[in-house]
């Protein structure tokens, strides 16, 4: 991820929202990585008939082109299932911004690059406010410096160190035990001979 994402937002203002509402159950029948954008917010885009809600924000103009939500409280809650972050991103959201979110949740949009920004309540309703416009608004929200441009309001956000360093680099789990790779070997190799090795840096 880039270290400032900008982008359209749209407001999402809806209370713990969680994971059976961002991805339906019903949609997790394969185990690959591809294919979850249309299972995401499948109940509040479509109706019963699969027909598009035109009460929807993300289904409306501007809005449908947006890849940052400002979201209600207690966003993400519910089951630890990994595909919302997936749905999400892959139906362009780069950002949410709100005042908290479930803690696995968070973890999982920390490991695929889902920025989650946290503000104050009256910053998120303030930026709530501004995404609402008809004509749509464009946030910044630089994510090393910390802040969220919006208009003429500056507003900062918490975000941990680790959690901003792996969005700035693009890194998971996977890549940061990668960086110890040459530890790693030299450990094992130490276990093949009997030898203790230490890998403390």
């Amino acid at each position: 991820m880039p270290k400032t994402v900008s982008g359209l937002a749209a407001p999402l203002p809806l209370a713990n929202v969680d994971t059976d509402v961002i991805m339906p159950k019903r949609f997790l029948i394969t185990i690959t990585r591809e294919g979850w954008a249309d299972g995401t917010f499948a109940d509040l885009r479509f109706d019963e008939a699969g027909k598009i809600r035109p009460d929807f924000v993300l289904n409306q103009a501007p809005w449908s082109q947006a890849s940052i939500l400002i979201v209600g409280d207690n966003f993400g809650c519910g089951s630890s299932r990994e595909h919302a972050v997936w749905g999400m991103r892959q139906l362009g959201i780069e950002t949410c911004i709100g005042t908290g979110f479930a803690g696995i949740f968070f973890d999982n949009a920390r490991k695929n690059g889902l920025a989650l920004p946290i503000v104050s309540a009256e910053a998120r309703d303030a930026l709530m406010q501004l995404a609402g416009n008809q004509y749509g608004t464009e946030i910044s929200i630089d994510i090393e410096r910390r802040v969220i441009a919006a208009g003429e309001m500056i507003v900062p956000f918490e975000m941990d160190d680790a959690t901003r360093s792996s969005l700035i680099r693009g890194g998971d789990d996977t890549l940061d035990s990668l960086e110890y790779a040459d530890a790693i070997r030299a450990f094992e190799a130490g276990l093949g001979d009997g030898k203790r090795v230490s890998v403390i840096k």
